[in-house]
This record gives structure tokens, C-alpha cells and sequence, in this order.
């Protein structure tokens, strides 16, 4: 190789390597590239090399370091110049209407990346090539950059954040001109517009003239005060937030979240919500959690909830740390606290909304214009409530990203979207974001907390009232980790051939008879009279569906972001059988079935989830 670097012997990484060292300009980069090379770490320069990070629908997430797998200042800008290409060729005003771009507080100082930074190249590159940019000034919760699209017109936005993947971890957001997140066929548009500007620009790296440039805008004060105006229209019971005793305890788990939940509770005339000192500035070392994801339960709330026993809390909130998603968990009369499930706020959340909606609608007519989303793999509680009260329900793909194009569509036709969720603990209480958020969830679940105290009800009995209402809905999620990719193929094809044959799925599971197959992979649904899926398919990602005829439905899929292959299970009983304890037995016993019979986690060798 030349520049003095020696070979690997490796023709095609030792080109890599070295239009690599051309391109970068970050020193940190180069020089542990540098030293791979020196030190002769074939192996560790072919996993930064051999492929370069996938540009889907949910954008990029890959670890922060050097080389194409990675994000870094040159795939960062490489990645926009790509993206910029593809929104100058699909949107004629690009240069009239410009773009957004906010960032969360990641760090990884080894290779000089942080989301800030990577904010910082995205907006030098969009403004050389003429295209004004509204780049915060300060680090944000990840629904102000859909909230900004929206209410300025924009043609996209970028949000830079991981989300609530592990410290080394990046991400790199995309919003479409709808304030939705992208979908098919734009990432393939995308992927291949990266592929044909990896060359950066003249001024790419020009971040020091960017930030000077007339193009450049700091929308943080104006959306600041605009979001908290929206979110005001959800809020119902200013007088009873106002005398409400009780208290919540908020952690934002060393993310974003602090300032905007203390912001929206001040919004709604909440009494604010104790912070958890150690968790409540941005820390990208994420230092008092193992995992920073709230999904995962006790471990991330320890702190939260002996900060609630010191101060007579009953209530807890956590945010992840871009704040879009939301946990509650509440004391209950044992003592012990319940951390409820995502789809269990979601009948909760879902309920309150259609409530408080009803509230202010006296026309009956209006109903028949209104709707609530969930995707495929979240409760069906939804539906339930939906049926008895004359309102639409729809399911979707799983992802935010097509209830925020779904609910885009309903919204150009005039109906009202109240709500959508999903049980990964997102929630879209607003339609002034089309993607879910766990701000303006917090402000409506404070009010909704403080008008069930004046009843002298919890959200446990809320919760109750609910299900003997509407029918219990009870759910068990988890998942499996598996890194071989070659395994996960096999498991969903051995159930797609079960016996022997193409297209023969299991008719029963354990003692459970199946009553239909949906498999979103290849399309087949033996539900429609054509046998083929109404919802739209994939090949890239594997996903079964199962229903039983005792009422269970358990969906087996792959996750998009981190080696998983996840289930889904529900029970879904008419209303009037309130019988919880046998319900939840027979969901665990169709659990034990699937996992034994389907997974069969020592065959193919897989770790269940860390307890």
C-alpha cells in the first residue's frame, strides 16, 4: 500500500483502507485507522470495512469509530451528501423551504464523534449547497424535529441519536417532508444517492463557515414556545392540575428529557415532577444503568423509585434518553411498585384520550370521523374500545413510521387522529407530531394521573375498569438473542415448511389449535379469501403471525435495529370474562408451547433475554 502504509494483503480492503485515509479528515479517525493497519488487524479493519452501514426507513444506527460500518464524520457526511442529492431531485424547492436538524447528547470521544458534531457536518453540507438549514442550537427531545417539519413547512428533517441503544451507539433520523418518518421507496432512493456521492464535497467539512452562514437558522426559542402551545390544546383539567396532590417522581435516565418534561408540566399547570438528581442531566456515559432503555423495566428505575419512597411518591415517569418514548410505573397498596407494559398504557392512554375527546364533542355524528392506530404487534385493546364506542380502528406495520404516514393520510382527508401506540412504549397523543413522543405523553398521563386521584382511583383500578369494560387484553412480550443470521433464517423457514411441504404452517402449537397464519415475509395470509396479506410485505425482515382459537394471537419477528428475533403474544377474551388469573395462566402456557415448539431455544442455540 502506499502513503507508507503497509499492506493487509487484502486487495480489496487495502483499497478501502486507503480511499478511506484520502477521504477522512477527523485526525482520531485516521490515526486508529492508521494503527490497524500498522499493527496488522486484519480482522478488525474488515469488520470497519467489509460493508458499509444500511440506510433504511429507521436511517442509520451503528457504533460510533472508524471505517464504512461505522458513524463517523465521513459516513455522516457522506450519508447527507446523499441525501441531499436524492431531496434535490425529488423536491423542486428545496432551496425556498430547507431542512432540520437536532441532535441528543451521545458522545465517543475515542474517535472525536458525537451527535453534536454529526449535527454540525449534516448543516455544512446542506448549506453548500444553497439549502437553508434550522439547526438547534441545544440538544432536544427527538419529536421537536417532527414538530418542526410540520409547523415550518420543511422539506425533512434529521435527528442524530441512538435513542435508547448502549452509550457506544449513534443514530441518524429521517423525516420526510410530511413530518413522518420515511418509508419505501425513499431509503432505496437514499442508499443509492449515498453510494454516488461518497466523494465528500468541496466545503463538506467546512463547519466553521456553515455555522457563520446567513443560511444557517437556530429554531430552538420559537419551536420551544411553539410546541408547548400545541400540546396545550390535550389539556382538559387545568383546575384540577392545578389543587392535584399528587406526586410524580421523573427520571430522563442521563438523556434529553429533563427541561421538556418540567416544561410540559408547567404547560398543563402540573405540579412539577421530582427529578432524579442523578439521572437529569445528559450523560453520554449513561453511568447509573446498564441499558438505558426504560423498556427494560426495574433495573433503569431503581433510583426513581427510592427517590419516591423519600418523597411519598406514588407515581413514577421515565423517558428514554431522546425522550420519544415514555414508562410509568405506580405504587401499589403492597408496596410493591407495578411497572406497567406498553400496551397496558396504551389501553390506559388510549382510553383517557377517547374520554376526554367525548367530553368535548356533543355531536354524535362526529365519531365516524375518528381514529386510533396501533401496529400489528401491539394490544388489541384498541379495537375493543373502538367496537363499543363507533369509532375507527386500524392496525399498521410495526414502527412509527407508518402510523405517522397513515395518520399523515387520515389527517389530508379531514378525519381526527386522537391516538396511536405501540407496546415498544411510544405513544402519539398529538397529531402536531407524527411520530411518537414522550413529552407530550408525560403532560397527558400527569393530567390523566391527577384526575384519577381526585376520583380516589390508581391507574391499576383504572386499568381493571377498563378490561371489565372493553374485555381483558392481557400480553406477554420478550425476545431471544441471536447474532447468526443463518439460524434466524432457518427457524422461520422450518415453520413456513412445516411439514415437509412449501406453505405449510403449523395447525396447532402444544395442546393450542391455530386458526390462521399471516406471514408478512412472503405475503401469504390464510385469514383473506386470496390468501395474501392486505398489510404490506417484506423479504428483508422475517415476521409470523399466529392466531388460535382460544383468542391468543402471537406474532414471531425480527428486530430492525439489534440481534433479536421477538414475540408477541396476547390474549383477547369478550367482556364479562374477568377471570384474570386463568387468562394469565393460559397465556403463559401458550407461551411455554411457542417458545418450546417454534423457538426451541437449545436447537438453535439461543440466549433468552438477560433477566
Amino acid at each position: 500500500m502506499e502513503n507508507g502504509q503497509s499492506s493487509t494483503g487484502d486487495t480489496k480492503l487495502d483499497q478501502a483502507v486507503r480511499q478511506w485515509l484520502q477521504y477522512d479528515k477527523n485526525p482520531k479517525t485516521v490515526s486508529m485507522v492508521k494503527d490497524l493497519v500498522k499493527e496488522g488487524a486484519v480482522e478488525a479493519l474488515r469488520k470497519c470495512f467489509s460493508s458499509r452501514m444500511e440506510f433504511g426507513t429507521a436511517g442509520l444506527r451503528a457504533a460510533m469509530g472508524p471505517g464504512i460500518s461505522c458513524m463517523n464524520d465521513l459516513t455522516i457526511i457522506q450519508t447527507t451528501q446523499g441525501f441531499c442529492h436524492y431531496l434535490e431531485q425529488s423536491l423542486g424547492n428545496l432551496k425556498e423551504r430547507g431542512v432540520v436538524i437536532g441532535y441528543d447528547a451521545r458522545a465517543h470521544p475515542p474517535s472525536g464523534g458525537s451527535s453534536k458534531r454529526f449535527a454540525s457536518l449534516a448543516a455544512a453540507v446542506f448549506i453548500s449547497r444553497g439549502v437553508p438549514v434550522h439547526l438547534f442550537s441545544d440538544i432536544t427531545p427527538t419529536p421537536f424535529v417532527p414538530f418542526t417539519v410540520s409547523h415550518l413547512g420543511l422539506c425533512a428533517g434529521i435527528m442524530v441519536t441512538a435513542s435508547h441503544n448502549p452509550k457506544q451507539d449513534n443514530g441518524y433520523k429521517v423525516y420526510w417532508e410530511n413530518g413522518a418518518q420515511i418509508v419505501s421507496p425513499h431509503d432505496k432512493g437514499i442508499a443509492k444517492a449515498i453510494e454516488e456521492n461518497l466523494e465528500p464535497w468541496p466545503e463538506s467539512w467546512n463547519t466553521e463557515e456553515a455555522l457563520k452562514s446567513s443560511l444557517l437558522k437556530d429554531p430552538y426559542q420559537d419551536i420551544n414556545t411553539q410546541y408547548f402551545k400545541a400540546i396545550q390544546k390535550h389539556c382538559h383539567h387545568r383546575d384540577i392540575n392545578k389543587s392535584s396532590e399528587v406526586k410524580i417522581v421523573h427520571t430522563s435516565v442521563h438523556g434529553v428529557g429533563h427541561t421538556f418534561v418540567q416544561s410540559a408540566f408547567k404547560a398543563f399547570d402540573l405540579h412539577p415532577p421530582f427529578a432524579v438528581e442523578e439521572q437529569k442531566d445528559p450523560d453520554p456515559e449513561f453511568p447509573t444503568v446498564k441499558y438505558p432503555n426504560p423498556e427494560e423495566g426495574e433495573g433503569v428505575l431503581t433510583l426513581s423509585f427510592a427517590l419516591a419512597e423519600r418523597e411519598g411518591a406514588t407515581v413514577v415517569f421515565a423517558n428514554d434518553p431522546d425522550a420519544d418514548r415514555l414508562a410509568i410505573a405506580e405504587k401499589q397498596e403492597s408496596g410493591q411498585w407495578r411497572v406497567f407494559s406498553g400496551n397496558e398504557l396504551g389501553a390506559l392512554l388510549g382510553w383517557w384520550m377517547f374520554r376526554c375527546w367525548k367530553q368535548q364533542n356533543s355531536d354524535a355524528a362526529a365519531v365516524k370521523s375518528l381514529y386510533m392506530l396501533s401496529s400489528t404487534v401491539s394490544s388489541k385493546i384498541l379495537r375493543a374500545i373502538a367496537l363499543k364506542e363507533g369509532f375507527h380502528f386500524e392496525e399498521t406495520l410495526t414502527g412509527f413510521k407508518w402510523m405517522g404516514n397513515r395518520a399523515r393520510d387520515l389527517l389530508n382527508q379531514d378525519k381526527t387522529v386522537l391516538f396511536a401506540f405501540e407496546e415498544a412504549i411510544g405513544y402519539m397523543c398529538s397529531p402536531s407530531v407524527l411520530d411518537k413522543d414522550g413529552v407530550s405523553a408525560a403532560a397527558i398521563a400527569g393530567e390523566m394521573v391527577s384526575y384519577l386521584a381526585m376520583k380516589k382511583t390508581s391507574l391499576s383500578q383504572q386499568l381493571t375498569a377498563i378490561y371489565t369494560e372493553y374485555g381483558y387484553h392481557i400480553s406477554k412480550n420478550s425476545y431471544f438473542i441471536c447474532h447468526d443470521q443463518d439460524v434466524i433464517r432457518s427457524l422461520f423457514e422450518c415453520l413456513r415448511n412445516y411439514s415437509g411441504k412449501k406453505d405449510s404452517y403449523p395447525t396447532e402449537c402444544g395442546r393450542f389449535s391455530i386458526s390462521a397464519v399471516r406471514d408478512l415475509t412472503t405475503g401469504y395470509d390464510s385469514n383473506q379469501p386470496d390468501n395474501k396479506a392486505v398489510l404490506p410485505t417484506s423479504k428483508s425482515s422475517q415476521m409470523i403471525t399466529f392466531s388460535f382459537t382460544n383468542g391468543g394471537v402471537a406474532t414471531m419477528r425480527t428486530s430492525g435495529t439489534e440481534p433479536k428475533i421477538k414475540y408477541y403474544t396476547e390474549l383477547c377474551a369478550a367482556p364479562g370474562n374477568s377471570d384474570a388469573t386463568q387468562l394469565k395462566k393460559e397465556l403463559d402456557d401458550l407461551v411455554d408451547a411457542i417458545v418450546k415448539d417454534f423457538f426451541e431455544p437449545e436447537k438453535n442455540k439461543l440466549q433468552p433475554k438477560p433477566e
